[in-house]
């Protein structure tokens, strides 16, 4: 017992296990929809869209968060622009703009007078550096999240499996997308901190995707996923403190081994039962 609990008598790790528990609860509930509606690869993409933002808010000494909510509109702006002026899909705007976006954010972080330090912190995280300020942020993502999914539960649920159909019913698909957009970019800015740019997709896509393994109904996946992002955000630690090895890089690979573990357990159990068919019906 006194192995699990020696890491959070270091004031720094108690802060970013609540920041961890905190985002992993946001991210699996966005998560959840981002999964089920197809949408990974905005995901990934939005996640390292912000990446200039935050670079250019350390150059010039003002909000990280500012400079992450800047970029994230950029990033989606510049999407819907090539969606509408050409006649190329989504995916080839949020494919352009995730290099390129990626890209000027290296560029700025490494550029003269940027602290390399400042770029490992961006792209990686810094559990040791949540700040309370960081853990009220996405509490209040969290609680805005909670609410919204409430409050939109049938918009976004039609929504995320018929366009067409929320557009006949009333329900504005394009403003509740958009909505769907913002909360992510919150969550993603909350998270930045505690996982970095490059990780939060682990948490962002990996406890949706296992629980959407086991269970089906859509708020049986969101209380799934939560429970296994905070799973994975203890363990993480945990293993981080004892192990010497980065912090965030364990939060965000912990649930994707989860998933691998789940899938080849699922796979294996429903081969022995077509197995079990075949013999019966010899």
């Amino acid at each position: 017992m006194d192995w699990l609990l020696e890491p959070f008598t270091d004031g720094d790790l108690h802060r970013a296990l609540y920041a961890g528990i905190l985002a992993a609860i946001s991210l699996a509930i966005i998560g959840t929809w981002i999964v089920i509606r197809g949408m990974t690869f905005l995901g990934d993409a939005l996640a390292h869209a912000v990446i200039p933002g935050i670079a250019l808010a350390l150059l010039f000494s003002f909000n990280p968060i500012v400079g992450a909510a800047i970029a994230a509109a950029v990033m989606i702006g510049g999407i819907n622009f090539v969606h509408r002026q050409t006649t190329f899909s989504e995916d080839t705007g949020i494919g352009l703009l995730f290099v390129g976006m990626l890209a000027v954010g290296v560029i700025l972080a490494t550029s003269a007078g940027a602290d390399p330090e400042d770029l490992q912190a961006i792209l990686f995280g810094d559990v040791e550096a949540v700040s309370g300020g960081d853990i009220a942020f996405l509490g209040g993502a969290g609680l805005l999240t909670v609410a919204a999914t409430v409050l939109l539960y049938r918009n976004f649920l039609v929504l995320t499996f018929n366009e067409q159909k929320a557009a006949l019913f009333g329900l504005r698909p394009h403003v509740t997308h958009a909505l769907l957009l913002t909360l992510l970019t919150l969550a993603i800015i909350g998270s930045f901190q505690t996982i970095g740019t490059l990780l939060v997709f682990g948490l962002l896509v990996g406890p949706p995707a296992t629980a959407a393994l086991v269970v089906r109904r859509v708020p049986a996946m969101m209380i799934t996923a939560a429970l296994i992002g905070s799973f994975s955000v203890l363990a993480g630690l945990i293993i981080s403190y004892h192990g010497e090895v980065s912090g965030s890089a364990t939060m965000a690979v912990i649930p994707i081994v989860l998933f691998f573990l789940v899938l080849t357990v699922k796979s294996l159990t429903q081969a022995r039962g077509r197995k079990a068919e075949q013999g019966l019906a010899v």
